[in-house]
């Protein structure tokens, strides 16, 4: 059977993050990808300049109908957007029994606000406890524990396990905001801690890296990988995307990854 990962997340114009990533990253790992939009926006590698919400009926029936046809193997979350949104999503998955990765998306590369405040609580009640594994980066965790920023390992892998305490089956603590020749995420679970180090690669063109992460992760879970060996596989994966990424000379400001420097350039 082919391996099938469903996103659900907000569409990207410029086609660097969101659906369009997702996509192109479960295609990088062969495995064909369904999608649920949640948002339209309109950005490119330089800044987001509009979005318009997906209505909520349309967002259900997106998600009815793949999962009423698809044997969908794991499911990666992305932008949504509104408390309303969550609570769909949510209601929606409650008979999914497969692996769900969730990217708390919340600030766009451009800086825009993706994730209103309102909006928080609703993801900590509603789809927190419903993922196999959260993927934060390093602000978006502190936002999710109302904490100052972590600012060294020991501070990633106390705010891991903190998260970890709030109902995700694991969490991925992403430490590409931080400083340092070395970047050094953390996995933390029931299992422990384990760590997956990179050399910081000095490049503006990172557009996409969280939304690439997470689905790249969601598709070695739809193959049947462990989730050690998923992570793994995807973190590798995206160290060469970002190393490669400015080979792609995509629009005037962050450009997106390489998503497939394995198959061309």
């Amino acid at each position: 059977m082919t391996a099938i990962a469903l996103t659900i997340a907000g569409s990207d114009s410029g086609g660097g993050a969101g659906i369009q990533a997702d996509l192109k990253a479960f295609s990088a790992f062969g495995v064909y990808g369904a999608s649920v939009i949640t948002a339209v926006t309109a950005q490119n590698t330089c800044n987001l300049t509009a979005v318009h919400a997906v209505p909520i009926d349309v967002i259900r029936a997106q998600i009815e109908a793949v999962l009423g046809d698809l044997n969908v193997n794991a499911i990666k979350i992305g932008m949504l957007g509104m408390p309303d949104v969550i609570a769909c999503v949510a209601e929606a998955l409650a008979a999914f029994s497969g692996p769900v990765v969730l990217d708390p998306v919340m600030v766009a590369k451009s800086g825009a606000t993706l994730l209103p405040e309102e909006a928080v609580a609703e993801l900590r009640t509603c789809l927190l406890p419903r993922a196999s594994l959260l993927t934060p980066n390093i602000p978006e965790s502190a936002v999710l524990l109302d904490e100052a920023e972590a600012d060294c390992d020991q501070e990633l892998k106390s705010q891991g396990a903190r998260l970890l305490s709030m109902g995700s089956g694991a969490v991925l603590m992403k430490a590409g905001h931080g400083t340092g020749d070395l970047c050094t995420d953390w996995l933390v679970s029931s299992d422990g801690e384990t760590a997956l180090n990179s050399r910081r690669v000095a490049t503006r063109h990172t557009h996409g890296t969280g939304c690439s992460y997470s689905s790249a992760i969601a598709a070695g879970l739809a193959r049947g990988h462990v989730l050690e060996t998923a992570v793994r596989s995807a973190h590798d994966w995206l160290h060469q995307a970002i190393v490669r990424a400015g080979e792609l000379r995509i629009g005037r400001g962050n450009g997106p990854v390489h998503h497939f420097h394995g198959i061309w350039t």
